[in-house]
């Protein structure tokens, strides 16, 4: 009697070489698996729900000041150190990994430190409303007495930094720029017909000899050192309080504005932003791009810190405290995995980029799942339900019901500007896009 029996190649089921995976063998045909997108579906909905379990984003406070944090500045290339500086006088610098003080000088200035921002070798500039700029040596042989001196006509409210040279700009009633081996400015970069206070100056990123500064009076300019005056100037509807240049597109600027707003703008194209971000309920008071400039953090004067994808206008992720004050300075750190504000309550707190994320030694299994639920959300990003439990955030009942608030006067706003269409004759008063009420006048 022959019997006919099933063989299997045993090379077919082990691994071709030492180390490679093992073979598997599946049937993709989805009749045979009528309820694996079900299966799916609710794993997808597991992972979006575990992503809010695990979200603590808080770290740690770094204490030391005794009043209002005013700024921040990071070293650039270091992950750990970085610079506050507070109402007090006083300016502090830290080491994040280790959260201790590297660097104390408590009597820096005489009233509030308005700007800082890191030279070359490990020093420090920094400048306040007592009219002097002050060059500190912070690495090496520390020492309470600066290392110059830079004494000034007006308060000085902003400092940056050159990228290459020894040259640094400051904000006052002038745009300034000082060479650090010299006492005196050696040119003034203000618009003719400017008569404002300058809030804020940035040098651009790439183009280092390009220099951008907010004012008082609405104003956002952009100046060019070499022939050392101001080339263009754009007026908008309300006053910005901060500015960030991209690390990664050199022509796009951010802007936080006192209309609750965050504003991207492409510098060759300044009569209309690219991106209008809204969620804040109050002013925007500081902004700051991740270092893969695909992210952005800003701080308000709703007391909340808000990380913003790029080109994303809305639910961002949210952070606040019960003790935290108004946030006046926000930055992220070297490494894009944590973001430091500062706030009027007197504290330096570090806050995780992603709130669900893991700290310390991942292993590759855990890798993998991490990688295998985050796909998950992506791919059921459109669920409703999916989708509801990923952008749901808790609010302090202040911010939530301001926002109810501000979302009911923008609407009457909105019908009001409908009914006066209506009763007007036809082609009379157009509606006019959002973006196109943010620039009130351009001139170059």
């Amino acid at each position: 009697m022959k019997v006919s029996v099933l063989q299997h190649a045993p090379e077919t089921h082990l691994p071709t070489r030492p180390g490679d995976p093992t073979p598997t063998f599946r049937n993709l045909d989805p009749l045979m698996h009528p309820f694996s997108r079900a299966r799916e579906r609710t794993r997808a909905l597991n992972a979006a729900k575990m992503e809010r379990m695990f979200a603590k984003p808080f770290i740690d406070s770094l204490e030391g000041h005794i009043d209002a944090v005013e700024v921040l500045a990071r070293l650039p290339d270091s992950l750990t150190t970085i610079a506050s500086g507070s109402w007090d006088g006083g300016i502090l610098v830290h080491n994040l990994s280790t959260r201790e003080q590297i660097v104390k000088l408590p009597q820096a200035h005489k009233g509030k430190v308005s700007g800082l921002c890191f030279a070359t070798n490990e020093r420090l500039l920094s400048c306040g409303v007592d009219r002097n700029v002050k060059l500190w040596n912070v690495g090496g042989d520390v020492s309470d007495i600066p290392l110059n001196v830079f004494p000034g006509k007006y308060a000085f409210n902003s400092i940056d930094h050159h990228g290459s040279d020894p040259l640094f700009a400051t904000a006052s009633n002038l745009v300034q720029i000082w060479d650090e081996t010299k006492s005196a400015p050696i040119s003034d970069l203000t618009f003719p017909t400017s008569s404002e206070t300058i809030t804020a100056v940035r040098f651009n990123l790439s183009e280092s000899s390009v220099l951008a500064s907010i004012g008082s009076d609405r104003t956002f300019t952009l100046y060019d050192i070499r022939t050392g005056k101001a080339e263009r100037r754009v007026i908008m509807q309300m006053q910005s309080n901060a500015l960030a240049w991209s690390p990664t597109f050199p022509t796009t600027v951010l802007l936080a504005s006192e209309d609750h707003n965050l504003y991207t703008f492409d510098v060759r194209h300044l009569t209309t932003p690219s991106h209008i971000y809204k969620a804040h309920v109050a002013a925007v008071m500081s902004c700051d791009w991740s270092p893969t400039g695909l992210e952005f953090v800003s701080g308000g004067w709703d007391r909340t810190v808000r990380i913003w994808k790029e080109g994303q206008g809305h639910t961002p992720e949210v952070y606040h405290t019960k003790r935290m004050q108004r946030v006046s300075s926000s930055i992220f750190s070297a490494d894009a995995r944590f973001v430091i504000t500062g706030s009027d309550d007197g504290n330096v707190r570090i806050w995780k980029a992603k709130a669900h994320d893991k700290l310390g030694v991942i292993t590759a299994r855990e890798r993998a799942a991490i990688e295998y639920r985050e796909s998950l959300k992506q791919r059921w990003k459109m669920d409703a339900e999916v989708n509801k439990v990923t952008r749901t955030r808790h609010l302090p009942k202040a911010v939530y019901k301001a926002g109810k608030l501000k979302h009911t006067m923008l609407e009457a706003q909105r019908v009001k500007d409908e009914r006066r269409r209506k009763h007007t004759r036809a082609g009379e008063t157009n509606p006019k896009p959002e973006r196109k009420k943010v620039v009130i006048a351009e001139q170059t």
